[in-house]
């Protein structure tokens, strides 16, 4: 063989090696990896608390966004009507979007639910608004939302209540 040869056969060698053993790396790199993945979505004690904390600040979202609990809290009576529809849709999608990122620790139907009930209730509001004279106040919208939110079935987020305490009961058994 001549020298030519010879080094592009041991630069060939050397690269495979350098390929298997970086291939050998990141295997043991995405081992670690899923390793990470299922511990924290396991039945281990630090998945379950990481679980369990995500369902906490869930509840806390769905009992700020129940209607009543909403209107009560942002309320000030110096509005007007249109500029209460937007504090209170603002207010909701705000309270979510700082709330998104819980959904990897919560089962799929318990993230579907916070959705639903966010966007229930800016659909209740829109609809509420949009019945409403030009000139009314926040007052008068907060007045409507509030004797809506008196009708049976009206408050969604009891029903969100409900699903969380049954997953954080799954959890704790």
């Amino acid at each position: 063989m001549e020298t030519k040869e010879v080094l592009f056969l041991i630069i060939n060698l050397t690269t495979m090696a350098g390929v298997m053993l970086g291939g050998y790396f990141s295997l043991q790199r995405l081992s670690q990896l899923k390793a990470n993945i299922l511990s924290l979505k396991g039945n281990n004690a630090e998945g379950s608390q990481m679980k369990l904390q995500a369902l906490e600040r869930l509840t806390l979202f769905a009992e700020r966004s129940g209607l009543k609990n909403l209107v009560e809290r942002l309320n000030d009576g110096k509005k007007s009507a249109a500029e209460m529809h937007q504090l209170l849709t603002d207010t909701l999608r705000s309270e979510y979007e700082y709330n998104m990122t819980q959904q990897i620790y919560v089962t799929p139907e318990v993230w579907h639910a916070i959705t639903r009930l966010k966007d229930q209730n800016i659909y209740i509001i829109h609809h509420i608004t949009s019945n409403l004279p030009p000139d009314a106040s926040g007052s008068d919208l907060c007045r409507m939302v509030l004797e809506y939110s008196m009708t049976p079935n009206a408050e969604m987020n009891v029903i969100v209540l409900d699903a969380i305490q049954f997953e954080a009961k799954k959890i704790l058994n």
